[in-house]
């Protein structure tokens, strides 16, 4: 499913999980670097965490089914994957979005803008 955004433009409706090792530092960091990345080319998100204090903003059964594509960005195993069973899913470090999430984001709208 496609989504509308500013000024007409198609943009991807994407829904994730960040969670590293520790569950502190770099899953926020993350978070917050795929959110302004993806804000940046006009795409919508949410990112749910799964840290030391549990999962916070926890992704719901509508914003998944919504969803064209889910980004895990883990350095560990993340709970609830089977969420995800019939969706579109790209698997990274946690690294490679904090070092270049709009790299990530556009490699994955060119493939999405094939469909």
């Amino acid at each position: 499913m496609k989504a509308l955004t500013l000024g007409g433009e198609i943009g991807m409706k994407i829904v994730g999980v960040a969670a590293c090792t520790a569950g502190i530092a770099h899953t926020y960091l993350a978070k917050e670097k795929l959110i302004k990345g993806a804000g940046d080319l006009g795409h919508s998100i949410k990112i749910e965490t799964q840290g030391t204090i549990g999962i916070e903003d926890e992704l719901t059964a509508k914003e998944i089914a919504e969803a064209d594509v889910v980004i895990i960005a883990a350095d560990i195993n993340v709970g609830g994957k089977e969420r995800f069973e019939d969706k579109w899913v790209v698997s990274v470090p946690t690294h490679v979005v904090i070092k270049s999430p709009k790299a990530l984001i556009s490699k994955i709208e060119k493939e999405f803008k094939k469909y």
